[in-house]
């Protein structure tokens, strides 16, 4: 007679029908990535350590409990700062090193009174800020810094706008090859020097130039030069340089133009927006940062207009008309000898540089714009 059993439950007689063991209970086993009971990783796989199991490499270090120090992140990024070590001893080098020279600025320097810079300068007088306050009275100076702001403002008016238009009329062009022949022309002048762009203004707007010539053929008088015309100079120097160097400023632009999100005009478009309305409110805004910052460092260039460009034409228009800051060093330190005074003249300008891009940067800041850095 057979007897029934309830289900999960052994039969009676210890091996039932089947003659089978029960199934021994197993506990269950954790996985091969969970941590054991004293809270470590386990050594194999899946885990960072040197025990078997395909482990890659040592675990990362954590940061220090009060955040990443500066010897933490040297130590992780000591590949970055080796490569870097060239770059920063040549700043050093040649940026840092010689602004130990300005302290000739405070003495009557004379390069002849030893036989090293050492000597000379150990054995030239100490004057205080004698040069300042003669630089302060001296009438020629202010003139220098008139000129070279005239001509900044000139150049800031008319110059600084031209590489933003010629880069989005460049953007607007569709042909590819017409495109890169267009910037190649536009690059081109950029590598010629100073002295073939003043002969090639010269040759047409000179005294025997081209236009010239025309005007005494039609018998319309032949005093027409303006390259000697003291109250053109100024313009002059602003039309050389953006004939020269405008096609090279819009390398940025083109840059900051190809990293616009072409969506953005399509979307546009679709909304009804014509080429205009998606220049101003597409392609302008996405230029605004580079031109904020581009804008700020060139006002912290208000006092370098261009030494070469304006030395060579200086004698032809007069110091009265062509004294820059930068010409006036060059004639007080180098023509007449006076180096301290010509060193104190570069302190002024290099200092109302600075005072300039950080008034021109916290102006970005309040615009909304980065700028040079941060807030």
């Amino acid at each position: 007679m057979s007897h029934s059993t309830a289900p999960g439950e052994a039969p009676a007689g210890g091996t039932g029908t089947t003659g089978m063991a029960p199934a021994p209970h197993l506990a269950p086993v954790a996985p091969a990535d969970s941590p054991t009971a004293d809270g470590n990783p386990p050594h194999g796989r899946g885990s960072g350590g040197d025990g078997g199991g395909g482990g890659r490499g040592k675990p990362k270090v954590p940061p220090p409990p009060g955040g990443i120090t500066w010897r933490h992140r040297l130590r992780r990024d000591r590949a970055l700062v080796l490569m870097t070590l060239p770059a920063l001893l040549l700043v050093l080098v040649f940026a840092y090193v010689p602004l130990l020279g300005n302290a000739v600025a405070f003495k009557e320097f004379d390069p002849y009174v030893g036989e090293s810079f050492t000597e000379s300068f150990a054995l030239s007088p100490w004057i205080g800020g004698e040069n300042f306050q003669r630089m302060w009275e001296d009438p020629y100076f202010w003139s220098a810094v008139e000129n070279t702001l005239v001509i900044f403002l000139i150049q800031l008016v008319f110059f600084f706008p031209v590489p933003i238009l010629l880069a989005l009329l460049i953007n607007s062009i569709i042909s590819p090859r017409v495109r890169a022949w267009t910037q190649g022309v536009l690059y081109l002048p950029h590598f010629f020097s100073w002295v073939l762009v003043i002969t090639v203004f010269q040759q047409i707007l000179g005294g025997a130039g081209i236009i010239a010539q025309s005007m005494r053929e039609r018998g319309w008088g032949g005093g027409f030069d303006l390259m000697t015309d003291p109250g053109f100079f100024k313009f002059l120097v602003t039309f050389q340089a953006i004939w020269k160097d405008a096609g090279w400023g819009i390398i940025v632009f083109l840059a900051a133009l190809a990293a616009v999100n072409h969506e953005l005009y399509e979307a546009a478009a679709v909304d009804g927006a014509g080429r205009w309305r998606r220049m101003w409110h597409v392609t302008l805004p996405a230029l605004r940062p580079v031109i904020a910052l581009l804008l700020v460092l060139r006002v912290g260039d208000a006092l370098t207009v261009g030494f070469e460009q304006i030395l060579l034409q200086r004698t032809a228009v007069g110091t009265g008309a062509a004294e820059v800051l930068d010409t006036y060093v060059w004639n007080v330190g180098l023509e007449n000898g006076d180096f301290g005074y010509a060193a104190a003249v570069g302190i002024v300008k290099g200092v109302f540089g600075l005072c300039l891009v950080l008034a021109a940067n916290k102006t970005a800041h309040l615009l909304g714009e980065q700028g040079v850095y941060k807030k």
